[in-house]
């Protein structure tokens, strides 16, 4: 079970606010934080390669606890596939998003 869950609803078109919600996540993983990073919407495609370096940051801290969760019906509705994802994006549905809201402990920040 994750301390932290960050969704991150606005992709790399959010600028500045995007790169720095993504340094969080990884700021709090390397501080041995669980982190579950969840992208919906827009914030899909901060997954693609190239989109968001800070994003790369993050995912090295998987054996910390660092987590991608990317929401499958947001990645469908823009054309994008699985398989332009990196290896460590887990494809999820928002009933599992929905579980993690509701767990006890667990915090919660939206961008």
């Amino acid at each position: 079970m994750p301390d932290f869950v960050l969704i991150e609803s606005s992709g790399p078109a959010s600028g500045p606010a995007g790169a720095r919600f993504l340094d969080d996540a990884a700021t709090l993983a390397r501080s041995g934080h669980p982190v579950r990073l969840v992208l919906v919407q827009e914030g899909v495609t901060a997954a693609l390669p190239g989109e968001r370096p800070e994003l790369t940051e993050f995912l090295s801290y998987g054996s910390h606890g660092a987590e991608l969760w990317v929401d499958r019906y947001s990645l469908t509705q823009r054309g994008l596939e699985a398989a332009q994802l990196p290896g460590q994006a887990r494809l999820i549905g928002m009933d599992e998003v929905a579980g993690e809201l509701l767990a006890p402990g667990t915090r919660v920040v939206w961008h």
